[in-house]
């Protein structure tokens, strides 16, 4: 269903002259300024809508590159690593608002919670395929994490009560859980062929 959206726009790109590592600078550096601009000033609403904006122009960089045949293996891991900055921009400008004028220690500290476990969600996906095994388990995955902030987020900027502390929380705990998931399931991939080897011998 995405795809039919994506992939004519990927082609459009691709026309243009864009290239997929283009598309994911331009999406990255777009959200880093929005989230560091409007979050801090308090322009919640705002701030998410263009964030969204940026977020979804991202998104597009695997269809231009399927538009112009151009995939690399660099180009996935410049995605990677530019999600992480992203991410890390729309936390840390919240927090900025939160520890700042918008006076509220407690879901600045949560928000850095959010940020950690966010951070340890990839990383202990990263470091599993460094060993070896796959570990694409969790109930919080990028694409998940991104929808419950900037929807708290959003409709929090335009007044709705409750919501924007209850997403951090729901987001906090979404997170932890994908972590000790992640963790669970390493763990079992890691140990379960040295048990059957010791089994057989």
């Amino acid at each position: 269903m995405i795809s039919r959206i994506t992939t004519p726009l990927g082609r459009s790109l691709a026309r243009i002259g864009l290239t997929p590592n283009i598309v994911t600078i331009v999406g990255a550096v777009g959200v880093v300024i929005s989230a560091l601009y409007f979050y801090p000033r308090g322009y919640l609403y705002a701030g998410s809508v263009v964030i969204t904006v940026f977020v979804l122009f991202d998104m597009l960089d695997g269809a231009v590159a399927r538009a112009n045949d151009s995939s690399t293996a660099f180009g996935a891991f410049l995605d990677s690593s530019l999600d992480r900055i992203a991410d890390a921009a729309i936390l840390s400008g919240l927090v900025w608002w939160f520890a700042g004028e918008g006076e509220e220690p407690l879901l600045a500290g949560l928000t850095l919670f959010c940020l950690v476990t966010g951070f340890m969600v990839s990383y202990i996906k990263a470091r599993a395929e460094g060993l070896g095994v796959n570990c694409d388990v969790g109930v919080a995955e990028r694409t998940e994490r991104l929808v419950v902030i900037l929807v708290a987020v959003g409709l929090g900027g335009l007044g709705v009560p409750y919501v924007l502390a209850g997403g951090l929380w729901l987001l906090a705990g979404m997170s932890l859980l994908t972590v000790l998931q992640r963790l669970i399931e390493t763990r079992a991939r890691l140990v379960e062929p040295a048990d059957d080897a010791n089994s057989e011998a």
